[in-house]
């Protein structure tokens, strides 16, 4: 896949129903994307070997999403300099917060940019994601001023019922 900007990895087929929120956003601009399952922890070698790849496919930004441990995106950031982005996933256990602790303390010199828990932050990976590309994509800046000028006129049209 030469047009390749972004690849989402998720630790397990599980995550996908949070991951697609993601996959929804960038498909509604258009970006291609990569979705794969990774385990940081069961396929590590894999993981290595694919992230390490992945410039040569076109990608421009990870985006991770692990529930538990959460030490996809960490790895991920180890192999890489491209940016990194965690989507902890909501967990029946803690609710996430482990998922999100796990995201966001990374020892200096290993950025990864940590997200809201669920699917919100699913959503909010992909759009950043597009900031991120859109520093260098006319294009996709263009379409995230849009996406931001219809939000604010759907809420400056919202009547309450008062």
């Amino acid at each position: 896949m030469a047009g390749v900007k972004i690849s989402i990895i998720m630790g397990s087929s599980s995550d996908l129903d949070t991951v697609n929120e993601a996959v929804n956003i960038l498909k509604e601009f258009k970006v291609d994307c990569e979705v794969k399952v990774l385990s940081a922890h069961r396929t590590p070698k894999e993981l290595s070997a694919y992230v390490e790849a992945a410039p040569k496919r076109g990608v421009k930004v990870f985006i991770a999403a692990a529930g538990g441990a959460a030490a996809l995106a960490g790895v991920i950031a180890a192999h890489t300099t491209l940016p990194v982005i965690g989507i902890p996933i909501e967990t029946s256990s803690l609710k996430g917060i482990d998922s999100l602790l796990s995201t966001v303390m990374m020892p200096g010199g290993v950025p990864v940019a940590s997200m809201a828990i669920g699917k919100a932050g699913a959503k909010n990976a992909a759009l950043f994601a597009l900031s991120i590309l859109s520093v260098s994509d006319k294009v996709i800046h263009e379409k995230l001023v849009d996406y931001k000028d219809a939000m604010r006129k759907k809420i400056a049209q919202t009547k309450l019922k008062t």
